[in-house]
């Protein structure tokens, strides 16, 4: 495995499963190589509290679990060693987390921070980071103001975090499409 990996697809596109794999992949090179799931999701209804059980039951034995809602960047910095695998999953919540919270907030100025802060993290990085996240852009341009903030706003953080990875992977139906990454 490279340093980084962004795997990106849309919703039931096998994201999650891609990175699992990437993750027992790593295990299997023995040493004292370590796994942690960089949970992101709030369990702010019951079926989204449906989905993170899920996801928990689904993940397999040896990976652990770290939680990060809004502080990504902490999590990675804390957490980051040259034997230890952080899979994020995923970028689309966590964006959703500070974009649109239960209650609004219209002080953007943390989002912006909390941005700059994890491309840094990814940077500064002692170990690889796998992160997981949508493509959500190929559809109809949305009506809402919110809606479009939150595409465009995925958008560039998808581009971004892209150009701190060695490897991207398009995941579709299942399959993954895997390409290093073109630094511009």
């Amino acid at each position: 495995m490279l340093r980084h990996h962004l795997i990106l697809g849309g919703q039931r596109s096998g994201k999650s499963r891609f990175a699992e794999r990437l993750g027992m992949a790593w295990l299997a090179q023995g040493g004292s190589r370590q796994v942690s799931v960089v949970a992101t999701a709030l369990d702010g209804d019951d079926e989204m509290r449906a989905r993170i059980e899920r996801h928990r039951l689904d993940r397999p034995a040896g990976f652990a679990t770290l939680e990060a809602s809004h502080d990504l960047a902490a999590c990675i910095c804390d957490h980051s060693q040259p034997d230890h695998l952080l899979i994020v999953d995923c970028l689309t919540l966590w964006v959703t987390n500070w974009l649109m919270p239960a209650t609004p907030v219209s002080d953007t100025t943390a989002w912006v921070q909390a941005r700059a802060d994890l491309l840094s993290a990814l940077a500064d990085a002692a170990g690889p980071v796998a992160l997981v996240s949508n493509e959500i852009g190929w559809g109809v341009i949305p009506m809402g103001n919110e809606v479009r903030q939150f595409v465009d706003e995925l958008g560039r953080l998808n581009q971004d975090v892209a150009q701190r990875c060695d490897r991207i992977t398009l995941m579709a139906a299942g399959q993954p499409w895997t390409q290093q990454v073109q630094k511009w």
